[in-house]
């Protein structure tokens, strides 16, 4: 038996060598290639939290217009969703894997292009804003998805350029940003899920 589980070991090691290799080629071609210069001066802006700002507040100033007071829960349980998504990044994954950002990595971090000041602390698994926002938005999408119609896919392309941001200004790499998405998407699932049993809106009119 020895021999197979040498040999299992040996395959294993060699697909995720083989992983890593295609997550640094996607990486690099989106960081240094597949660039432009209105995005350069975009992106380190827009991944930032003060972009945001106006989306969420449009978001609770809808919600309390339209439930009152019912809006409350919604919002507890979306600012929750943000926690537990934030909270399994940064707290649980990041630490586990320890895996360094690309602008970090020894060999690696003279061949990126780093569009912001310094290169983020923490570690590179998973996207914090990838999970986040993932999250955010599969809550949003379920819970409400059916009062605000077509806009809920503009809600997923926001999701989408900011995490694809991530790796456009060096500090992600795709696979972090997928398996952040991922991971989020679940969390927002599960988290909406909860909400629409255990409390609900009211039929929106």
């Amino acid at each position: 038996m020895r021999p197979l589980f040498i040999l299992l070991d040996l395959y294993l090691h060699n697909i995720l060598k083989w992983l890593n290799e295609l997550d640094t080629f996607i990486f690099l071609k989106i960081n240094t290639v597949y660039t432009n210069p209105i995005l350069d001066k975009i992106y380190p802006w827009y991944r930032e939290g003060n972009a945001w700002i106006p989306l969420y507040l449009f978001l609770i100033l809808f919600m309390v217009v339209n439930f009152n007071k019912k809006s409350i829960s919604w919002i507890v349980f979306a600012v929750i969703t943000l926690i537990l998504t934030d909270q399994m990044s940064s707290s649980i994954i990041k630490p586990f894997f320890e895996r360094p950002r690309p602008c970090r990595d020894p060999i690696l971090m003279y061949q990126v292009r780093l569009l912001l000041n310094n290169c983020s602390g923490g570690y590179s698994f998973t996207s914090s804003h990838a999970t986040n926002h993932f999250g955010f938005v599969v809550f949003v999408i379920i819970t409400i998805g059916h009062i605000i119609g077509k806009w809920k896919y503009l809600f997923i392309l926001w999701a989408i350029s900011i995490s694809y941001g991530q790796i456009y200004v060096g500090v992600h790499y795709p696979f972090d940003i997928v398996m952040g998405g991922l991971i989020g998407s679940m969390i927002g699932w599960l988290s909406a899920s909860f909400y629409i049993r255990r409390i609900g809106l009211p039929n929106f009119t």
